[in-house]
């Protein structure tokens, strides 16, 4: 199991009678790039939800190992608890805090790092200050990976929409992640800005060591960088495999265009 990050065992999720997910079951080994695609409503942010701690599984196991190779049950804890272990997402719709500059919010997720004591901010001694200025070097250290450090003193709601994109991730990334969980990178994005994106997550996977697992609806981009994908459909996983494989199964094929597609 030293080489499993994460592993899902028959997960489930019941929404006043309606079974949003039934027995998802997945694995996920360090430094894998993978992608979960599927029709609309088929349930892929519901699976992100639980595996983020936004929502507690009706059912099944959610099995995480932390840098140390600890074993954490991750359906029993909240967001930020999964965050202090390793685990970070962005998502489909863009949760920056619009009204706080592009470096605020890249610090925001740096405070879980944070090593003072209250009185070390309430008396604002040395350590409270080497705190601040790390994480201010730290910030402006990710903005400038992802080429958004030129407007660190703006606010984030008036960058333009492929660079809140950008942000939204970073500061995801600022939380110095094992695990990140992508929900739609590219929704909203032209041909351009998408394919810079996937040359971005070619690269801070590289970079920050990270395993990667992405829900996406653009299919160039999920067949250009993902290594293995995963079809849910109807909170079903229906076919499991490498891209060129999906492309030919037939359930998938069925999924999305239909029984005549077959």
């Amino acid at each position: 199991m030293a080489d499993v990050l994460l592993k899902v065992t028959d997960l489930s999720i019941v929404f006043g009678g309606l079974k949003a997910v039934s027995g998802f079951s997945c694995e996920l080994s360090m430094g894998e790039l993978v992608g979960l695609i599927g029709p609309n409503g088929a349930g892929k942010t519901t699976v992100f939800n639980m595996l983020s701690g936004v929502y507690t599984p009706t059912s099944g196991e959610i099995d995480y190992w932390d840098r140390k190779g600890r074993v954490h049950k991750v359906g029993t804890k909240g967001p930020a608890s999964l965050n202090q272990i390793g685990i970070a997402r962005t998502f489909q719709n863009i949760r920056l805090f619009g009204n706080m500059t592009v470096e605020g919010n890249a610090r925001i997720a740096l405070h879980s790092r944070r090593v003072e004591t209250p009185l070390d901010v309430l008396f604002r001694l040395k350590r409270f200050r080497i705190d601040e200025e790390r994480m201010k070097l730290e910030a402006e250290e990710i903005l400038s990976l992802f080429k958004i450090d030129n407007k660190k003193y703006e606010l984030a709601r008036n960058l333009p929409y492929g660079e809140q994109r950008k942000l939204e991730i970073a500061r995801a990334l600022a939380s110095n992640p094992v695990l990140l969980l992508l929900d739609e990178p590219a929704a909203g994005m032209n041909g351009q800005e998408t394919e810079d994106l996937m040359k971005l997550i070619a690269f801070i996977r590289k970079e920050f060591r990270l395993s990667i697992l992405l829900i996406e609806h653009d299919m160039r981009l999920v067949m250009g960088i993902c290594e293995r994908i995963m079809v849910l459909d109807y909170g079903r996983i229906i076919a499991s495999g490498t891209p060129e494989e999906i492309q030919k199964d037939p359930a998938v094929i069925k999924a999305y265009l239909g029984e005549d597609a077959v």
